[in-house]
């Protein structure tokens, strides 16, 4: 753990203005958080990197990186008498449909269907019991740290026989691994989810280093933790010796939380899932097990098969590319147009952790 400064700001900027003309040659660092992306654009921490360091925002938006089909899936749920539980950032993420009144969760809604707004796994049980004529669904969707939430729902929802998840969760490591092996990106470095992070520890992430050999640092939420980060990366990259390195104004367990690491474990097992922009990744998704079937959304209602759903029709939406580093949003041609936040191309656009969001919001 290295202790991080409240902090001179002024000193890590020379510092890192240093070790980025020493590493003589353009380098490039991915952020894969949705918070820590707004984070950067919020502070104007863009504004401080040197001409030679490119920072990428990568697939750190959970609602962002849901595979198309997976969307049109949960907006097929809400109807005929279902309760349909999600967060707010799923609510406006278009579908592949042309109906307006049926091509997102906030259009059912407005057509009459019961779409509940939560802010937590345990509300949707509260909903869901309240409700016991109606079949609640609640969309699971996040990396590790909602993952443990939903686990804990489950639980909590043994005596309940309406109750189900339609579980989206994905985990972060081999999505990262995917985007070292994508040989249109040049990453150097990674700065990684402090969020994540205490919940699976940082073991998970030890092959960066050792075995891509790629530069990797744990960041908290704050601007002077990002930076200080960032000085973390290029030391790295300018010495050539690549270690995992942790940059929280409070310490980073190397297990993680052993008691939501359990749950999780006992709850889901891996299984392979696909990303949007990325295509299917080994290993990257979380499913109910068998002894919690009984609350498996996609069993309970025979929506197991995705290949059902058919291929969506190409809107031109360019967030693929961008939740991949391959593309900015100003270079997306509908970016600003055809899509703002009133009128959304795709979910980039929509998420408050999305980076075309970011974007249009600080003005970039």
């Amino acid at each position: 753990m290295n202790e991080t400064p409240r902090a001179d700001i002024k000193a890590m900027r020379r510092k890192l203005d240093s070790l980025v003309s020493k590493i003589g040659r353009a380098v490039t660092f991915m952020e894969v958080c949705g918070t820590h992306t707004a984070v950067i654009f919020r502070s104007g921490l863009r504004s401080l990197l040197p001409e030679g360091l490119r920072l990428l925002s990568g697939p750190g938006c959970p609602v962002c990186v849901t595979d198309q089909r997976e969307i049109d899936l949960a907006i097929s749920l809400a109807g005929e008498g279902r309760i349909v539980m999600t967060y707010g950032d799923m609510l406006r993420v278009p579908g592949s449909g042309t109906s307006p009144s049926s091509n997102s969760l906030a259009g059912m809604k407005s057509c009459g269907a019961r779409v509940e707004v939560v802010t937590s796994a345990m509300q949707s049980i509260e909903i869901a019991r309240k409700n016991p004529q109606s079949e609640a669904v609640f969309l699971a969707v996040g990396f590790e740290t909602t993952a443990p939430g939903t686990a804990v729902a489950l639980k909590q929802a043994a005596d309940l026989r309406n109750y189900s998840v339609l579980c989206l969760h994905k985990t972060v490591p081999p999505v990262m691994r995917a985007l070292c092996s994508n040989p249109k990106l040049k990453i150097d470095g990674f700065i990684l989810p402090g969020n994540v992070t205490v919940v699976t520890g940082i073991q998970d992430y030890v092959f960066l280093s050792d075995e891509l050999h790629k530069a990797a640092a744990v960041a908290g939420f704050e601007p002077e933790e990002v930076l200080a980060a960032l000085v973390g990366l290029s030391r790295q990259v300018a010495a050539g010796r690549f270690c995992l390195d942790a940059y929280r104004l409070y310490d980073v367990p190397k297990a993680g939380n052993s008691a939501a690491r359990e749950i999780m474990s006992e709850v889901f097992e891996t299984c392979d899932v696909s990303w949007r922009g990325l295509g299917q990744i080994p290993g990257s998704g979380l499913r109910v097990r068998k002894t919690y079937s009984r609350f498996d959304a996609a069993e309970k209602f025979g929506l197991n098969d995705l290949t059902a759903y058919p291929e969506p029709k190409n809107n031109n939406c360019r967030c693929g590319e961008i939740l991949t580093g391959l593309l900015t949003p100003p270079e997306c041609e509908q970016y600003k147009t055809t899509c703002t936040p009133l009128n959304p191309v795709g979910p980039c656009m929509v998420s408050s952790e999305g980076t075309c969001g970011a974007w249009y919001r600080f003005n970039h």
